[in-house]
């Protein structure tokens, strides 16, 4: 990869993660303090980290950590195709399939795209 190629790559790199993360925090009402986008041949992968609200924080304290967990899921599906639109407007790559879960401890999100070869 030329150093041209590379800078290219970091640069769709950092568009996707800039708009995932206003993506999470239009969709969630607060956006996570770390992202970071990894692209292989036919794969981008956003990384997040530190995405939960101080309210999920609460019900996590409070042993509702699968009740935040399913509203993540639903936050993530509700997000799909705002999410695919970025990835592919931002690659200029399809989109074949989206998988999406969270962690609670530590807390991270992985949000992936499987390109079309």
């Amino acid at each position: 990869m030329t150093s041209a190629e590379h800078a290219d790559r970091g640069l769709i790199a950092a568009s996707i993660s800039n708009e995932t993360v206003r993506l999470v925090h239009e969709y969630t009402g607060r956006g996570p303090t770390k992202a970071r986008t990894y692209i292989n041949e036919d794969l981008i992968t956003v990384v997040l980290q530190d995405t939960l609200t101080m309210g999920e924080r609460s019900l996590i304290r409070d042993g509702e950590s699968n009740l935040v967990l399913a509203v993540r899921r639903a936050f993530q599906q509700t997000m799909r195709s705002q999410l695919i639109d970025a990835v592919e407007r931002h690659s200029g790559r399809k989109v074949l399939a989206f998988l999406s879960d969270n962690h609670i401890d530590p807390d991270i999100a992985v949000e992936s795209f499987v390109l079309e070869s």
